[in-house]
């Protein structure tokens, strides 16, 4: 059995202590949060402390935090003994006091608290400083997903700067197409399984193969015709991108 303490409370933590509830071989023994935020969505039944010199002891601590404090609080860890991870993508795992075992857990996933997922689909990225460590966080992930890589801090930041252009800047996308069917009348709906068909064409095909629309076919009249309708960063996006795609394509 692998006993962890969980700190964290936003949507990371949430996915993972929900996850680790369903396993056979994790205990969840302890959760830590600063202000117990979102404590109505935890399970009542796993004691909770905001004190972190009262964190139990424990095989493995995740910091399933904000970038920008996972430096911060690991200073204030400096009693722990036992493996201490961090659930960032931007992150190296240098960004742990080298004092401690340390390794990281990231969810390749945008996950929210209100939305739910089955994270036995959801890929980990997984790294650590020994063979030994290595060997416990694969233990633990695979009792989380049926599928667990493992990659070093610069692999994985190179895939986090890949998960942004695939699901940040893709769903952006959407937020742009909204803002012109609303500025027209238009349901936004009428998208919506166009939306989902791009998505389910790349689980197929590579994306250079399932590229399609008039920049792909070089067709520069509808693209002037585009622009002239578009204004302000609609027009910018739509010119930058449309130039990067014909790019991509050249003309043999």
């Amino acid at each position: 059995m692998i006993k962890v303490v969980l700190l964290g409370s936003g949507n990371v933590a949430y996915h993972l202590a929900l996850a680790m509830k369903s396993t056979n071989n994790i205990e969840l023994v302890q959760r830590y949060s600063r202000k117990n935020s979102n404590a109505q969505l935890f399970d009542s039944s796993v004691p909770h402390t905001t004190n972190l010199n009262k964190i139990k002891s424990a095989d493995i601590y995740i910091l399933a935090l904000k970038d920008e404090v996972i430096a911060k609080v690991c200073k204030s860890l400096k009693h722990l003994n036992g493996l201490l991870v961090h659930t960032s993508g931007a992150m190296g795992m240098d960004v742990l006091d080298s004092r401690f075992r340390r390794g990281v857990l990231y969810p390749v996933q945008s996950l929210s608290i209100n939305q739910k997922i089955n994270l036995k689909n959801v890929p980990f990225a997984i790294e650590a400083d020994s063979i030994a460590d290595q060997q416990l966080l694969q233990d633990l992930a695979s009792e989380l997903s049926d599928y667990v890589y493992e990659l070093d801090s610069d692999q994985r930041e190179k895939l986090h700067v890949s998960a942004v252009f695939a699901n940040n800047f893709s769903n952006f996308m959407f937020t742009c197409a909204k803002d012109l069917c609303d500025e027209h009348q238009i349901p936004f709906e009428i998208l919506r399984p166009l939306i989902l068909e791009t998505g389910r064409k790349v689980q197929y095909l590579q994306p250079m193969d399932a590229q399609t629309g008039p920049a792909r076919r070089h067709d520069q009249d509808v693209i002037e015709k585009h622009l002239n309708q578009l204004k302000g960063q609609h027009r910018d996006i739509y010119k930058l991108l449309s130039l990067a795609i014909s790019n991509a394509y050249k003309r043999n």
